[in-house]
């Protein structure tokens, strides 16, 4: 060893000691003896020199000093030593730097961690602190997300089975980020979504050819200029998963070598491909998947360039015919067991929920993103402002007592420390979609009735509103529709509105059918009721007079001899006796007349 090492290494014990001292922590003869016998045969420089192997191999007591060396920033840390062998990071970095710990685990304990796990997270908070040879309060969003894949991936390429450390890993990274957040020290929230997907999405993109893959990538920073994220992200996908089924089934190198076969050939593959939710995609599924592709290639065609599909290759009738199901609603008694057994849940965020979506219609990306500020004070009545949703439009809707008590209580349990203006949150981050789903589903099977999603209370609210007569206008308004054609879809399920006028009219009918000589004077309606007037005034005893209203009668004592007199088979038994009274009173010209009638009749029978 040089002799200048040796010098640095005297003057790294002296720190170490004093530090630990200054920590407060045990400094005896035995840690000194440690301290100088690691560096005095290895040193720091002598360390970084070992292979990965060796580092490990060392004795446990020395991996104390080798922390401190890490937690200092006077050593470099690899990821690959991090996840082999444990190295005190958190224990010795708490130690350290105690007003910082102290901080971290006063916030974390405010959004609701329990001590275990802000020490599980502090851990990692050392570590990617170490990976970075920065302090735990200088780190960011960004390289506290780095150092998590570096970590993951360290782990992956143990030979041991690491799953259950890696989803620990991950645990502890999502929440330390929320906690360091709120505490002041991270400058953004670090992102909901999984450590691994950008990696996934980076190895599939590299899968496809490099022209055909910038051409895809340029068409999705465009639609990023005019579409909301969560349609961009489908884009994005959907043509990362054409352009991998093309790589591996063709030779496809840019947009100009598609040809028709490669379109047919991708609807086959859809047709089969299995859904994340179990099965095959569903023809709404299909059908946005090749729209998405149809609007690329067109796109690119009117952009013109050389790399250009060289003819039409998506048609309209490629696309499957859409499925429209009528919304799925609740009926009234199931909506009153839902709601009664939200109300007997323990958890407050599922009643606060299940009410909410309810009784206000909202959509569940609406209810979550309300704030704080979201309850105003109008006249003697409270509103509700509706975030911005689906179709870029906000709406005041009327709030019940019921919830604003409801909300009163949620927010009087809000830590003081949370840094985000969203009312439903949960350990200092926002409540997600599954969890809303879940709270729903469990207050539908506490109630015995079935599967229920979120989206069902909103139908089920607005067909209860056209069901005991609110406007369709009104409705529109509640719901936040843009235009009336998504509201007249309750016309059509309003099942209420069809019973009722169904089962009075019919029965209406049954008492045509059952007594047709009493009739109440308004089940026939006016202009039968007129008919049958007429028809009674016109009744003879031998048929009916079939002259029209507007001629006058000048045979009204010869009837049966007018132009306009109709008979039929049911008088033959009248007309007979009335033909008998004329031939026994000598009456040949009347009994003529009777005598012709009897003719016809007996003809149109035969």
């Amino acid at each position: 060893m040089r002799a200048s090492d040796v010098h640095e290494n005297d003057e790294l014990l002296e720190h170490y000691v004093a530090s630990l001292q200054q920590a407060g922590m045990y400094v005896g003869k035995p840690v000194i003896s440690v301290a100088r016998v690691f560096f005095g045969r290895i040193g720091a420089d002598g360390w970084t020199r070992l292979s990965i192997d060796e580092q490990c191999a060392l004795p446990d007591k020395y991996r104390r000093v080798v922390g401190w060396l890490m937690v200092t920033g006077r050593l470099a840390a690899t990821c690959e030593y991090l996840v082999r062998v444990p190295a005190y990071l958190g224990g010795i970095a708490s130690r350290l730097r105690p007003t910082t710990f102290a901080a971290f685990c006063a916030t974390g304990a405010e959004l609701g961690y329990s001590h275990k796990s802000l020490v599980q997270q502090w851990s990692v908070v050392a570590k990617v602190a170490a990976l970075n040879r920065q302090s735990p309060e200088a780190l960011s969003a960004d390289l506290l997300a780095r150092g998590c894949r570096d970590l993951l991936d360290a782990l992956e390429r143990q030979p041991r089975d690491t799953s259950a450390v890696r989803h620990a890993v991950s645990r502890d990274f999502f929440r330390a980020g929320a906690t360091l957040f709120h505490a002041g020290m991270l400058d953004q929230l670090p992102p909901r979504r999984s450590w691994d997907d950008g990696r996934r999405r980076q190895e599939q993109w590299a899968r496809v050819p490099g022209a055909l893959r910038q051409r895809m990538l340029a068409h999705v920073e465009q639609m990023r200029v005019s579409l909301r994220p969560s349609t961009v992200a489908y884009i994005e996908a959907t043509l990362r998963e054409f352009g991998c089924f093309l790589a591996t089934s063709s030779d496809v190198a840019r947009v100009a070598d598609i040809r028709r076969s490669h379109i047919e050939a991708f609807k086959l593959h859809l047709a089969v491909r299995p859904s994340a939710k179990g099965g095959t995609l569903c023809r709404n599924s299909v059908a946005q998947r090749l729209g998405v592709l149809r609007c690329f290639f067109e796109r690119l065609t009117d952009w013109g360039g050389d790399d250009v599909p060289a003819s039409v290759l998506v048609f309209a009738g490629d696309l499957p015919i859409r499925d429209q199901p009528l919304p799925r609603f609740l009926d009234d008694g199931a909506a009153a067991k839902l709601l009664v057994a939200a109300r007997a849940d323990p958890d407050p965020f599922t009643r606060l929920c299940v009410e909410f979506l309810a009784r206000t219609g909202m959509r569940k990306r609406e209810f979550l993103d309300l704030t704080i500020d979201a309850v105003v004070q109008i006249g003697s009545g409270y509103w509700l402002r509706v975030p911005l949703g689906k179709l870029h439009n906000d709406r005041y809707i009327p709030l019940h007592p019921q919830l604003k008590d409801l909300l009163d209580g949620w927010l009087a349990e809000r830590p003081a420390s949370l840094r985000i203006p969203f009312v439903f949150t949960r350990h200092g981050r926002r409540i997600g979609k599954q969890t809303v789903d879940a709270a729903v589903a469990k207050v539908a099977a506490a109630a015995g009735i079935g599967h229920v999603t979120p989206h069902q209370l909103r139908h089920t609210l607005a067909t209860q509103a056209i069901n005991r007569g609110m406007s369709l206008e009104a409705i529109a308004a509640l719901l936040g529709h843009r235009s009336m054609r998504m509201t007249m879809v309750y016309a059509r399920i309003a099942d209420r509105t069809v019973a009722n006028e169904y089962f009075a009219v019919s029965e209406k009918v049954e008492a045509l059918y059952g007594q047709p000589a009493h009739l109440p004077a308004d089940v026939e309606g006016a202009e039968m009721l007129k008919l049958r007037k007429e028809m009674h005034q016109r009744m003879l005893g031998n048929g009916y007079c079939a002259r029209p209203v507007e001629l006058d009668c000048h045979f009204e004592s010869i009837c049966e001899s007018c132009t306009f007199f109709v008979t039929t088979i049911e008088f033959k038994p009248t007309l007979q006796r009335q033909r008998d009274d004329a031939a026994n009173k000598g009456q040949i010209g009347r009994r003529k007349i009777f005598d012709g009638l009897l003719d016809r009749l007996d003809g149109e029978a035969s």
